[in-house]
């Protein structure tokens, strides 16, 4: 249910008087800037193109990149998964998982192994973010995805916690190639248009380059501090 704002308009006038100012209440129009540098960085460059970027940034962030179809995801997938040491794995719950083809994983092959799968749910509340704890795979899939700084893009709502990707030892990207975009200027569009066509933005927007990295003052680089210690990312050709 939708909240109540109460003493809105009273709130702000206060803030614009303290300003020494009357309150700004007409819509404010964009500049109109005579140069954009950050348009022209990749500018022409095609979707493989991308990929190959993205593919080359993923070596310096520590980030292995595979490239699959629909047809082959599954046992890329397990074969991942099972690099990294089997489950418990935890996932979003997200119809695209089963567009994919990744039901049987999911649902009979893990299971058939003793790798326990647990699909986000909402309605078991707290549960959920303890099974994410305790999970070595957290799986999710990027939106948006920016090439140049080898970053995935996770929208979370009541079905895709955002724990999913952090609180796992490891985690794993599903990456449709449709959504390579340059680099954060074309992310920003991506952004813009799915709030101007729904009225409306995720409540929570995650920018994730590869694995957890942290380094101190002497510059030592260490990964898996703050969140998975390895990441993998899996495109799919979807174009």
């Amino acid at each position: 249910m939708a909240g109540t704002i109460q003493n809105r308009d009273k709130f702000l006038n206060t803030i614009a008087s303290q300003l020494g100012r009357a309150r700004v209440s007409s819509p404010i129009e964009n500049p109109t800037w005579q140069f954009r540098p950050q348009d022209k960085v990749f500018q022409n460059a095609t979707q493989d193109e991308l990929l190959e970027i993205l593919k080359e940034q993923c070596k310096k962030i520590h980030t292995s990149l595979y490239i699959t179809d629909t047809k082959e995801l599954s046992s890329i997938l397990n074969k991942v998964v099972s690099e990294y040491g089997g489950g418990p794995v935890v996932k979003w719950k997200d119809d695209r998982f089963t567009d994919w083809g990744l039901d049987s994983l999911f649902k009979e092959e893990w299971p058939s192994q003793s790798i326990d799968v647990h699909e986000w749910d909402y309605t078991k509340g707290d549960d959920n973010v303890k099974k994410a704890e305790n999970a070595n795979v957290g799986i999710t899939i990027s939106e948006v995805t920016l090439a140049e700084s080898g970053t995935v893009v996770l929208f979370s709502d009541k079905e895709r916690g955002r724990t999913v990707s952090f609180l796992p030892s490891t985690y794993i990207a599903l990456i449709p190639k449709s959504t390579i975009v340059a680099r954060m200027t074309q992310g920003a569009q991506k952004l813009r248009e799915i709030y101007e066509k729904t009225g409306h933005v995720p409540a929570c927007v995650n920018f994730i380059s590869g694995p957890s990295n942290s380094a101190d003052i002497e510059l030592k680089l260490v990964v898996g501090v703050h969140g998975p210690f390895k990441a993998s990312y899996i495109v799919i050709n979807d174009l």
